[in-house]
């Protein structure tokens, strides 16, 4: 059992840490992006504390890792004019440029930020909490993601440098750019799941404005200098402050093509809303989910609880694709809670640089407190803490508690936890899981375990109705980056994988004219003589 005290002294006193993993210096960053300068901000600034606490002689303190600016809705305005402007409706200088020079530009982009990936992992870790391993896999996954970006809008610009005749007409396809992109990226993956959208957007030749999430921020600062290096002015812009305050007023003035958001489905209503032009705004949205796992009879419970607990608590549970409740059939529910609550017991709490660590702390404020209520109100509706620390928490630091059994009564039933918390719910009939999926306001994916292949593909029928990745035998996930990425429901809008984030960040367009000698003389001649970016058949090796 972890006790308060041994969770209070996993956290490290500032003069115990190895040089590679202390509290990095502090950032006061006063700049930000806009139109190819870096402006200095002189007015409020956030403070950005770290989950890690320090230990002092007078107890826990929290770790003040520097300061961003707290924009008004002006300069914010002033980022997106600059954004609306480099696009010129199609005419500027970005999305008018060869297909070949943007990905120049991307790489070049590449290289600036490998120069910086020891400080970006260092600062996920402080900023919210990430373990070494996955800090380091999100930087080196983002590095790939961009890499593979590149192959594959070379693979499409090869598709489309042809001409197509057909019914006496003379057509050449190819994507064209919407214009102005709003990116908004989640505090989870605050680097990848923010450039797997920006970075497709920018490929496609649309500019952008970026809005890093509330946590997550001063990672992207030693970026800023890359993205002004690398890109015309104007094409990468971004904005610092209160949603609230400055991303409203961004909408209403009906600037922004284009909105790609990763958050709550209550904000991303809230946001579009806003818009003047509902028809006009192209939306990517990755929303709610509450994965389930439905863990059958004849399920293999080794390997069920190895997938569950990954699913669950992997980054704490903090993943839109977690698995954040447990369906488990009755006559199989003792033992796999005893063999799933002894495997989240021997999970290590500890800071993100420990090796093997398991549980680390939690980035939002008030988050522990949050949690402890849920647990309450499932203890005040007949659910019980199955393993022996579950719910025990010190400040940021909260151990997973396992909640059996979870009914339709509780919050926890219904409520995205997106925390270390994992409801089970026992069932007797499989039409009880069915039923949640149908009923449920999200769709995003569910887990299966068993092994009757007719049991099995009686349940893949309908559920692919209803969500939009079943895992068999495995916990929910995004990757790979080349499958599709989306949801039913409230759980998404618009698809993100490498190939459908480049077709949902631009759109069809053609060239097109009747077959007759004169026109067959004009194509010719602006193929020939190298005329126009859009209309040749120049070919990307």
């Amino acid at each position: 059992m972890h006790t308060i005290q041994e969770l209070t002294s996993v956290f490290p006193s500032s003069g115990n840490l190895k040089p590679e993993f202390a509290k990095p210096h502090p950032i006061n960053q006063r700049e930000y992006l806009v139109n190819g300068e870096l402006r200095r901000w002189d007015g409020p600034t956030q403070e950005v504390i770290s989950p890690v606490r320090l230990a002092t002689d007078s107890g826990l303190s929290p770790a003040v890792l520097g300061y961003y600016p707290k924009l008004s809705a002006d300069e914010a305005l002033t980022a997106l004019q600059a954004a609306s402007r480099a696009f010129d409706s199609g005419r500027g200088h970005w999305p008018t440029l060869p297909v070949e020079a943007r990905i120049e530009r991307l790489v070049d982009f590449t290289y600036r930020m490998k120069a910086r990936r020891e400080e970006i992992i260092r600062l996920l870790m402080w900023e919210i909490g990430k373990s070494l391993p996955d800090s380091t896999k999100e930087f080196d996954r983002t590095l790939a993601y961009i890499e593979d970006t590149i192959e594959a809008l070379k693979d499409l610009d090869r598709l489309s440098s042809r001409f197509v005749i057909d019914s006496g007409i003379i057509g050449q396809i190819r994507r064209a750019p919407l214009g102005a992109i709003l990116c908004m990226g989640p505090y989870n993956y605050p680097l990848n799941e923010t450039y797997t959208t920006l970075i497709p957007a920018l490929l496609m030749g649309n500019t952008v404005v970026f809005k890093p999430p509330k946590f997550g921020v001063l990672l992207h600062q030693p970026l800023l200098e890359a993205f002004r290096d690398a890109f015309p002015a104007g094409v990468v812009n971004t904005i610092y402050g209160e949603g609230s305050v400055i991303v409203g007023p961004l909408m209403a003035s009906g600037l922004v093509d284009g909105l790609a958001f990763i958050g709550t489905s209550r904000v991303a209503d809230l946001v579009k809303q806003q818009h003047p032009k509902p028809h006009h705004l192209r939306t990517v949205l990755g929303l709610d989910a509450k994965n389930p796992a439905i863990v059958l009879p004849d399920a293999d419970l080794d390997l069920a609880v190895r997938e569950c607990l990954l699913g669950a608590l992997s980054f704490n549970g903090q993943r839109c694709t977690a698995l954040k409740i447990l369906f488990v059939h009755r006559s199989i529910a003792d033992e796999f809670l005893n063999r799933f609550s002894l495997a989240v017991e021997n999970l290590k709490p500890g800071m993100p640089w420990d090796a093997n660590v398991g549980i680390t702390p939690l980035p939002e404020t008030r988050k522990t407190e949050y949690l402890s209520a849920l647990v309450e109100d499932a203890r005040q509706h007949g659910a019980q803490v199955v393993n022996a620390s579950g719910g025990a928490c010190v400040e940021s630091l909260f151990f997973p508690a396992v909640v059996y059994p979870v009914s339709a009564q509780m919050r926890l039933y219904s409520e995205e936890q997106f925390g270390p918390l994992v409801p089970v719910v026992p069932f007797d009939n499989l039409d009880e899981p069915l039923n949640y999926i149908i009923e449920s306001n999200f769709g995003q994916q569910v887990s299966l375990f068993g092994r009757d292949p007719q049991t099995l593909a009686g349940l893949i029928d309908p559920l692919v109705n209803q969500v939009s990745r079943v895992n068999i035998n495995s916990q929910c996930q995004r990757g790979p980056d080349s499958f599709p990425f989306t949801g039913r429901k409230d759980s998404a809008e618009g698809t993100l994988s490498i190939t459908d984030a480049l077709r949902v960040f631009s759109i069809r367009t053609l060239v097109a004219a009747k077959d007759d000698q004169i026109n067959k003389d004009i194509i010719t001649d602006i193929v020939h003589h190298n005329r126009s970016n859009f209309l040749n058949t120049h070919f990307i090796l």
